[in-house]
């Protein structure tokens, strides 16, 4: 599953640097597929829209830092536990109950984000 940031968070911004997909973004900030990814052209969301890589979207959350879904792996692949949860003060970045993936799920989105 995905993780996401309750409205606990603090915004100490400790999370924000340690994803390795840049999936996380502070309140307010638009977000692109292409940011810290090596996605290119038209990428094809989980709920089937299609977004170009360069594609300005809508943040997530105004008022906290966020992760955006479709960029999460939960670090899958890149270390044994989600390190935004690792290093939160508060531990408000949490298992997202209505979106649960499997460890198969989380590596296909890794190498679509990644060209591997």
């Amino acid at each position: 599953m995905a993780i996401i940031i309750t409205d606990d968070c603090i915004n100490c911004g400790a999370c924000e640097p340690e994803c390795p997909n840049n999936a996380i973004y502070e309140g307010g900030v638009e977000w692109r597929m292409k940011d810290g990814t090596t996605v290119v052209g038209d990428y094809t969301l989980e709920d089937g829209s299609v977004v170009r890589y360069d594609q300005l979207m809508a943040p997530v959350s105004d008022d906290y830092y966020y992760i955006v879904p479709d960029k999460c792996t939960e670090c899958v692949g890149f270390h044994e536990e989600p390190q935004c949860a690792a290093v939160c003060p508060v531990d408000c970045c949490v298992p997202d109950p209505d979106r649960r993936e499997s460890e198969e799920i989380l590596l296909t989105r890794k190498a679509r984000l990644h060209g591997e």
